[in-house]
């Protein structure tokens, strides 16, 4: 005789590779548009609420203490209750908070709806990159993954095209309206999306234990799993930590080296176009080289691209150099969202990989906030720049020493 569960599982139709990936990688460039048109917003309202660098500072900070929190709610939850449910209340709190944050008149309230798209954002991404990673054969799964996160760039660049057409015309909550109304239609592509398959298949086992939330985020630190953990939160750590500090910057940066607003929009938009080709490269060389070598080759990669990005002067230095850390930056993003899951067993998985983030998110938090008290302070974007050089090489350091090699590697 089959229970109900076990029925339920040999109903499920697994997704072609494509499809998975269409479904999942949707919704995830709805993200990123939220994401890169918040630097474009943050600009924007700069001049409009007359805002400190501080303060500016604190917009980007709250989003990531939103993830942060986001990260290990969401992620421990989807090792209880599933991947896909986890999936569908993100993308809700995420979409409806993003819509409303368009509808704000002071920094506060701003602030606090930030934050739940924060919450919706930092718990959502680990969980899809569990979700595709563990619906993929091993040959190819650090592949798909990476191309699950070249969606991101995709994001990216339409947020830059509409900050570059809408907020000089029709204003920063014309442009944040129009990044959270496609996510509803994520919505319904997700409700055909199926739950992943070994978790499903977890759930359904006989005698199979049944966890708490504190054993799951034990296990994590068994004797193992820690050092994957320790390198894991190191490299998640100072990748977000430079990731935010940098890529939020960015256009309040242009404008502080002496270009407009709506220059500074084209030219990140041109350097912006950079990450798809990082993604791709990465992509390709992930199931070639192995995860290792392109995390530390990507992110050395970057280190060198943000100092000389950090002490340019001339415009084509400054493209360059942006163009270059952008590749760099976002290919080495998307090999550790390939990594990560991979460091641990289905039933920690998502675990795992939402600790990480959320300890990656602190670095998100910090990464603002240290760019608009240095600002503040007078320090020299170069000078500034240097901090976020220093912090990708002490990841590049956790890789090489505490990381293991999981290419083709068969997931428990």
């Amino acid at each position: 005789m089959t229970t109900i569960n076990e029925e339920k599982v040999s109903k499920q139709k697994p997704l072609s590779k494509n499809k998975l990936l269409g479904i999942a990688g949707l919704a995830w460039m709805f993200d990123a548009m939220d994401v890169g048109i918040l630097s474009f917003v943050i600009a924007a309202l700069a001049t409009e609420w007359a805002l400190t660098p501080t303060e500016m500072g604190w917009i980007g900070s709250v989003n990531s203490i939103g993830m942060a929190v986001g990260a290990l709610v969401f992620g421990v939850l989807a090792d209880k209750v599933g991947r896909k449910k986890i999936f569908m209340i993100t993308l809700i709190l995420f979409s409806v908070a993003s819509g409303l944050s368009a509808l704000t008149t002071t920094l506060f309230a701003f602030l606090a709806l930030r934050f739940l798209v924060g919450m919706g954002l930092g718990g959502e991404l680990p969980v899809a990159s569990t979700l595709v990673s563990e619906s993929v054969e091993a040959k190819e799964r650090g592949r798909v993954v990476v191309l699950l996160e070249s969606f991101w760039a995709a994001g990216w660049i339409i947020s830059a095209l509409i900050a570059y057409f809408i907020i000089p015309d029709y204003g920063w909550r014309v442009a944040l309206l129009i990044t959270a109304l496609p996510a509803f239609y994520a919505i319904y592509l997700r409700l055909k999306l199926p739950d992943s398959p070994k978790y499903t298949e977890k759930n359904t086992e006989k005698n199979t234990e049944t966890r708490s939330i504190i054993q799951n985020m034990k296990g994590v630190w068994a004797k193992k799993y820690a050092k994957a953990t320790l390198m894991l939160w190191i490299v998640w750590f100072t990748v977000v930590f430079s990731y935010y500090g940098m890529f939020l910057w960015l256009p309040s940066v242009m404008v502080m080296k002496g270009f407009s607003l709506i220059q500074s929009f084209e030219y990140v938009l041109i350097m912006t176009l950079a990450q798809l080709p990082g993604y791709f490269s990465a992509a390709w060389l992930i199931e070639k080289a192995g995860r290792k070598f392109v995390l530390v080759t990507y992110l050395l990669g970057t280190a060198a691209s943000a100092f000389v990005f950090g002490s340019a002067e001339t415009t084509a230095v400054l493209i360059v150099s942006g163009m270059l850390l952008s590749f760099f930056n976002l290919g080495a993003w998307g090999a550790l969202y390939a990594y990560s899951p991979e460091q641990y067993p289905t039933v920690i998985r998502a675990t795992g990989s939402g600790m990480a983030a959320s300890v990656g998110r602190i670095g998100g938090i910090l990464g603002p906030l240290l760019v608009g008290s240095l600002v503040t302070a007078g320090y020299e974007i170069g000078w500034i720049f240097g901090i976020f050089c220093i912090a990708i090489i002490i990841g590049v350091i956790a890789i090489i020493f505490l990381g293991t090699e999981t290419k083709q590697v068969e997931l428990e």
